[in-house]
């Protein structure tokens, strides 16, 4: 890495004077290009989006599902800037034109190949440390869900052929056996 590049501090006007069609997050001054997804990826999305919305309209819930691209700004003075796969926000007060203003109630991070170390380690940290209730790590390669509720401090692992219970939700488990990753 060049020295110019090592001491360069981002800010949203960066993530938004983008190139159109080009995406990136923005986690403490630092970018983070993202690659376009695949189509295994694009699935869990849809699967994770229409499973969980349809909960949410079933029960004439107050939360709001959000597949990505929805910006989430995780901080007041916006210095991270995040697109999650999956958010459900349930306090409609973050939520504004620009996206979601706070963190999120639940966020999915669908694992690729170019955002395996992101979603473990970097996503993870802040999520937790923000006011996340629970986030979910969805690893189609290694066919893993890992569940991180932070409310109750545990962490639990699941493969594609459980039910997965929702942390936020007494009564939602979402079965992941009903989807094909072929």
């Amino acid at each position: 890495m060049d020295v110019a590049r090592q001491f360069m501090h981002y800010t949203i006007e960066d993530i938004y004077n983008l190139p159109d069609g080009q995406r990136a997050e923005l986690i403490d001054g630092e970018l983070y290009m993202m690659a376009a997804p695949d189509r295994i990826h694009q699935k869990l999305v849809h699967f994770l989006d229409w499973t969980i919305g349809n909960y949410i309209h079933s029960k004439d819930g107050d939360c709001e599902v959000y597949p990505s691209p929805f910006a989430v700004f995780l901080n007041a003075d916006n210095t991270i800037y995040l697109e999650p796969d999956i958010s459900v926000i349930c306090d409609k007060n973050k939520l504004t034109d620009e996206g979601c203003k706070g963190a999120p109630d639940w966020i999915i991070e669908i694992v690729s190949p170019s955002s395996r170390s992101m979603d473990y380690n970097k996503k993870l940290l802040k999520y937790g440390t923000v006011g996340v209730r629970e986030y979910w790590i969805v690893d189609p390669k290694k066919q893993r869900i890992t569940v991180y509720n932070f409310e109750q401090e545990t962490v639990e692992e699941y493969s594609f052929q459980d039910k997965v219970r929702a942390g936020i939700y007494e009564d939602f488990e979402i079965d992941f056996s009903g989807i094909s990753i072929e």
